[in-house]
């Protein structure tokens, strides 16, 4: 037994120059950030231009590889398979801390099979509804549900969705039962509201230049804080005390990638973040840059997987 020892100690002391050199020298080649949906989504939007700035401040490329399918499991598990070396990393949603709960037979571990490297940014909802919807605030939709128990619908972007979610949590909170109805995307359930086929929806703040043309009425922000975009616009919380729900996105590495590999990822990441180029091309989208240390992202990602699971539980939503 202390013989098999010795030579794991032996052999672990050998690899680690090896390791250490390869971090040093790193990145020599092009990195792959894989995208876990199609392009042009919001996952792309921030994207992109993070891409831009970070391959400028590595001096290597980093190029954008789109993955979509199965709710973000395709390129999810690719990367928990790939090389721990820092060369293929994964964008990560608020989706990935939700699928654990939604799908009972991921194929990879969301927490055990990555290493986390930086938050990137944070996306506050809004809920809109459709200008001929009596209730204008907060309060009176809450009012208006609790006179009309289940007959209040709101619409999302489909199936456990965080739009979905943010309704769940919004209906649970407020003590109220409200309706869902799903759509294939945002666009279609902003059409829907519009329509009036649904009274209200949660969806992005992209949609805020509908609501000023008249279109759409906005209720409120799902952030803690009234957003810059909207400062007119209360937040949620104001009424529901502790409300609060992001898009978020951030990045991972496979798990056992060097920590200096990714140190030196997260320091550049974060760096970037402040870039005046790459603030003035997302916050105008609502996107609020947001960095982290690992450790940090690592703890809020358990601590958002933790959060909708319960949300998840309550609300009985399955998917298969």
């Amino acid at each position: 037994m202390f013989t098999l020892l010795r030579k794991a100690l032996c052999t672990a002391a050998l690899a680690l120059p090896a390791l250490t050199a390869a971090a040093a020298g790193f990145p020599a080649r092009p990195i792959t950030l894989m995208i876990p949906y199609p392009p042009a989504g919001t996952a792309d939007a921030i994207a992109r231009p993070l891409s831009v700035v970070l391959g400028k401040r590595l001096g290597v490329p980093v190029v954008l590889e789109y993955k979509g399918g199965a709710g973000g499991a395709i390129a999810t598990q690719y990367v928990a398979r790939s090389n721990p070396d820092g060369y293929t990393l994964l964008m990560i949603l608020a989706a990935h801390a939700i699928n654990p709960s939604l799908y009972k037979n991921l194929p990879y571990d969301s927490a055990k099979d990555f290493a986390p490297v930086s938050m990137v940014a944070r996306l506050p909802l809004v809920l809109y509804t459709n200008p001929r919807f009596g209730p204008k605030t907060v309060a009176e939709i809450i009012d208006y549900a609790r006179k009309n128990p289940g007959q209040l619908s709101f619409g999302s972007a489909g199936s456990g969705n965080t739009s979905h979610l943010a309704g769940e949590l919004f209906a649970s909170t407020a003590g109220v039962k409200l309706m869902h109805v799903p759509y294939k995307g945002g666009g279609p359930s902003i059409t829907a509201a519009i329509g009036g086929e649904i009274p209200m929806v949660f969806a992005g703040p992209d949609s805020l230049a509908i609501a000023r043309s008249g279109r759409l009425h906005t209720v409120a922000v799902t952030s803690l804080q009234r957003s810059a975009l909207a400062p007119d616009v209360p937040a949620i919380a104001e009424t529901l005390k502790g409300f609060e729900v992001y898009g978020w996105y951030g990045i991972l590495a496979p798990a056992g990638t060097p920590d200096a590999v990714v140190a030196k990822l997260n320091a550049e990441i974060n760096a970037s973040l402040q870039d005046p180029e790459f603030k003035k091309l997302v916050e105008p989208l609502g996107y609020i840059p947001t960095g982290s240390t690992p450790a940090e992202f690592g703890a809020y990602v358990a601590s958002e997987t933790k959060r909708w699971a319960e949300v998840i539980r309550k609300a009985d939503i399955h998917l298969e």
